[in-house]
């Protein structure tokens, strides 16, 4: 019994990519690396806020400092210092000067993923739309040459421009809502460390 091979249908995502002209191609290889990419760091993000959070608690239970070691290490080395004429109000300030200077470098390298998604976010529809454009504009090219405006002759370009339009959707929503819902996250978990940097350097001045 003889059985036909079996073929993509040009209507799932992987088909529309496969059956997609050359610009297309590269124009829905681009969304879904970003699309990939996007959900790499929201995950990643999502562990990193967990994990500070989780520190955060724990120290101020009285537990050990863990992740949040290079903050205390620069309030400890500000407090060693000793310098002439200081009084303690001066130190006091000194010491949440260096914590905070620590707090930023520390808080931007832990969100290190959330400008990637603005990008992603904020350019993936204008590159869909540009994968949409070069579709239509090939369907027009394709009923120019072939003095045919049949399905046949501007189905392939107008399933190039929605496939394109597809895709960027599916890398800039994601990107969009992982960046809100993260920045706000980060903004509610800096407040919480500006809190415990002020009750760390009053403790140890």
């Amino acid at each position: 019994m003889d059985f036909a091979p079996m073929s993509l249908a040009p209507m799932s995502p992987l088909g529309m990519f496969i059956y997609a002209g050359p610009v297309s191609k590269l124009v829905m290889a681009l969304l879904l690396a970003a699309a990939v990419w996007t959900w790499v760091l929201i995950i990643d993000g999502v562990f990193v806020l967990r994990r500070l959070s989780k520190a955060l608690d724990r120290v101020r239970a009285g537990g050990d400092i863990g992740v949040l070691w290079p903050i205390a290490e620069a309030a400890r080395q500000a407090s060693h210092a000793e310098l002439p004429n200081e009084s303690i109000h001066q130190k006091r300030e000194r010491i949440l000067q260096q914590m905070n200077r620590a707090a930023r470098e520390f808080m931007l390298d832990a969100e290190g993923g959330l400008p990637v998604l603005a990008i992603v976010a904020s350019a993936g529809p204008f590159v869909g739309l540009f994968g949409t454009v070069w579709g239509i504009m090939s369907s027009f090219s394709g009923i120019a040459q072939t003095q045919d405006t049949s399905l046949a002759v501007v189905a392939p370009g107008i399933a190039d421009a929605l496939a394109a339009t597809a895709y960027g959707l599916a890398a800039a929503i994601p990107a969009a809502i992982g960046y809100n819902r993260m920045g706000m996250a980060f903004g509610s978990l800096k407040e919480r460390m500006n809190r415990y940097i002020m009750t760390y350097a009053t403790s140890i001045a």
